[in-house]
């Protein structure tokens, strides 16, 4: 499965996004501008570097439900919601957005994602009634403010008719944009604001991406005991890095309290109205109050998960 270069790349002022991100364009000339137009719901997102998996068959949506962490048994059709596949001790192994249409269940993956997780689904089928094909080349990822809110925003659109679709939705808005305001909330990416280690608990996945009112599935025991106990690891934070630097850190680039590494940082924008900002994921008993640095460049912390987040504390944020 190989991501395909978006047409959208010929608009006025586009500019490539880089390494995954290189078949969108990064942004089409402002992307503080770009910004305020999607915060004021307009305009649409180009994520068609995103891989496209459609599972058909009687038996989809019960075999799903059995592997992920999300309830997809009685899925309605149209309702879009996160899942996660973990492995045996708990951690994210791969994170997928998808909804059914009655007929089969389609979901969409990180750029690079869909091969590994459609090799181990195709593992687990044994005697299910379900069928997966990479629809990749078929349909193209969209994102747009002003349907609904949360998940519902993704649009899955036929990839022979993205540049009527922009046409049509305009104006367009690059993945600065989308990151800057995705970071600004909290929310985590896949595979760049987390590691192998991460587990659900730590990155705000609880009650999203993660049902805690269905049956058994893989990782299940972790998820659940962090969640009765409380205090996992480590705690997804929201950086306010230093606007006098005019850079952003690497991904994966260590976070430090003094000279002693307490994290790492993932992806990192500059906001319109915040500056330079960036997740980072964070051992759980670092001060809140801490400067922390990474890159040279100091670092003050907003909570995203709490760090004493289980059942028997309330999220701050």
């Amino acid at each position: 499965m190989t991501s395909q270069t978006s047409p959208l790349l010929g608009l006025p002022g586009a500019v490539a996004g880089d390494g995954v991100d290189a078949p969108v364009a990064a942004h089409y000339g402002s992307f503080n501008l770009e910004q305020r137009a999607l915060e004021g719901g307009e305009g649409f997102v180009d994520l068609s570097h995103r891989e496209v998996v459609r599972v058909e068959g009687p038996d989809r949506l019960t075999w799903l439900h059995s592997l992920t962490t999300q309830h997809l048994e009685a899925l309605q059709p149209g309702v879009t919601l996160p899942g996660l596949v973990l492995d045996p001790q708990g951690h994210v192994e791969h994170a997928f957005v998808g909804s059914d249409d009655g007929a089969a269940f389609t979901f969409h993956t990180e750029p690079g994602q869909a091969a590994a997780l459609v090799e181990f689904l195709e593992r687990m089928k044994f005697m299910m009634r379900a069928e997966l094909t990479d629809v990749t080349s078929s349909y193209a990822v969209t994102w747009r403010p002003g349907r609904g809110d949360g998940y519902e925003r993704y649009e899955l659109v036929p990839r022979d008719q993205l540049t009527a679709y922009a046409d049509a939705a305009g104006p367009a808005a690059g993945l600065w944009a989308f990151e800057a305001l995705r970071i600004a909330r909290g929310e985590p990416r896949f595979g760049i604001d987390t590691d192998p280690r991460t587990i659900p608990n730590e990155v705000g996945w609880i009650g999203s991406a993660v049902h805690m009112d269905k049956g058994c599935y893989r990782g299940q025991e972790t998820v659940a005991r962090v969640h009765t106990l409380g205090r996992p690891p480590r705690r997804l934070t929201l950086l306010h890095l230093d606007g006098t630097e005019n850079r952003l850190p690497a991904v994966g680039a260590d976070l430090l309290l003094g000279e002693r590494t307490v994290g790492f940082v993932g992806s990192s924008a500059r906001h319109h109205e915040l500056g330079p900002i960036a997740l980072a994921m964070v051992k759980r008993n670092v001060d809140l109050a801490a400067e922390l640095v990474v890159d040279g460049m100091p670092a003050a912390q907003e909570v995203v998960v709490d760090p004493e987040v289980g059942l028997h504390v309330r999220p701050l944020r």
